[in-house]
């Protein structure tokens, strides 16, 4: 084992379990030190470089930024050992291991960067990676006469490979390193993804599209067999190493009722398995669903009433929300994907995040390849302008808290990634603040 030392600018956000686990350490602590860049005083004792305020509005999560850090790795498990002051860090591992003839230690000098937690993408196709600025039709005719043309390739193992490889580089390239994923409804499309996803050790959520109804007919799948899809990959890749399955259909214009209750149940069957889909993105969206459904009260009530809400289900978009809406959201736990460059790109409408936000936990994501970029930090500037737009600013905290501790909280992967507590798992970025 080797233990590797890195030296930067650090920033991530702290829960208040994290603080308490922080102090703790601190007071378990045999090494003392009277730096000021470090949270390793006893707390509440704050120093100039940490801001110990809530970074949203009675949510209890607070940044931490220490401006000469560390973060200590162990490279064998891949995960953090430590964080903190690096006069503290170095003293702690540097001295004293090569001292005690303990593993060795490899320095890492960023000193001019930043480390942040890797990045969280919770809304995001994989095989419209090259349709990425694809004329701007509103969502129904984009996906007729764009979308579903592209997906028709994924039936072809090699197209699926060739384009997992370069959709995952390109989102390690923009520092994300998990994300929840669409494929297509071809289980080829599946196993590429994850095959290439588990070659890099990145953190992957996806699974079979799910569709039987008002889709091109090569792409839809007979009804049991697309859930027996599900299942198979279920049992071959859920929670191998890092990659996780989700049900995915597509949304409710393209699944039977018979498909999305079928869906629901494989759902509820499994305590770790998440669900993907579509709501509320777009008004003539809204005006199909309630042609097809005329029983159902609205939109999310098709989901509830066949049984795909909860705590593990992500819904993309929720732009277009009644009252009763919001209040099914808080009361199964289900969560929202906000897609901004998406809903800009496509003329969907400006979402409102700080009411969604009120009754439900909120992710930020790029929504490729209606949305724009696969970076989440432009996602986040576009973000800014959607709030901006409705006079309900978003902060920069709140939008790095999004897409790091946040996007995992909502993904019930914060126990695992989204901040540098030690024994999460070492999914870091290194940002060039001069670039």
């Amino acid at each position: 084992m080797t233990i590797h030392i890195y030296q930067a600018r650090l920033l991530h956000y702290l829960t208040e379990d994290n603080l308490a686990k922080r102090e703790k350490s601190t007071n378990n602590s045999d090494t003392s030190t009277n730096d000021t860049n470090t949270l390793d005083a006893t707390l509440p004792v704050v120093d100039k470089n940490v801001i110990l305020r809530p970074v949203i509005a009675g949510i209890n999560v607070y940044p931490e930024y220490i401006a000469e850090g560390a973060l200590v790795v162990d490279d064998v498990s891949g995960r953090v050992l430590d964080y903190g002051s690096k006069n503290v860090i170095m003293a702690r591992y540097a001295s004293s291991h090569a001292q005690e003839g303990k593993a060795p230690v490899e320095i890492h000098d960023y000193q001019d960067k930043l480390i942040m937690p890797g990045f969280i993408d919770t809304h995001v196709h994989y095989p419209q990676i090259d349709m990425i600025a694809a004329f701007g039709e509103q969502l129904l005719d984009w996906l007729n006469n764009y979308t579903f043309i592209t997906e028709a390739n994924f039936s072809d193992p090699q197209v699926a490979h060739d384009t997992s490889k370069f959709f995952l580089n390109q989102l390690l390239a923009n520092g994300t390193t998990s994300a929840l994923v669409f494929s297509t409804s071809h289980p080829e499309s599946v196993e590429a993804f994850f095959e290439e996803s588990t070659r890099l050790n990145t953190r992957m959520i996806t699974g079979n599209v799910l569709m039987d109804q008002n889709a091109p007919e090569h792409l839809c799948v007979p009804t049991e067999q697309g859930i027996r899809d599900s299942q198979n990959i279920i049992d071959k890749w859920h929670e191998r190493g890092r990659q996780h399955v989700a049900i995915t259909p597509r949304f409710a214009i393209t699944s039977t009722p018979k498909q999305l209750q079928m869906a629901g149940e494989l759902y509820r069957s499994y305590d770790s398995v998440y669900l993907q889909t579509h709501l509320a993105e777009n008004l003539a969206e809204i005006a199909f669903v309630r042609e097809l459904y005329p029983k159902h009260t609205g939109y999310l009530d098709v989901y509830h009433d066949l049984g795909l809400l909860g705590r593990r289900t992500t819904l993309a978009h929720g732009i277009y929300l009644e009252a009763s809406e919001y209040e099914v959201l808080r009361d199964t736990g289900t969560q929202i994907a906000h897609c901004p460059t998406s809903n800009l790109f496509l003329g969907s409408g400006l979402f409102d995040l700080s009411k969604t936000l009120r009754y439900t936990g909120v992710s930020i994501a790029t929504d490729v390849g209606a949305g724009t970029s696969l970076s989440m930090l432009t996602t986040l500037s576009e973000a800014y302008k959607v709030q901006q737009l409705q006079n309900k600013p978003l902060s920069s905290h709140q939008g790095l808290y999004q897409i790091t501790l946040g996007n995992a909280q909502s993904l019930l992967l914060d126990d695992k990634i989204g901040n540098f507590m030690p024994d999460k798992e070492a999914d870091f970025v290194i940002i060039d603040m001069g670039a």
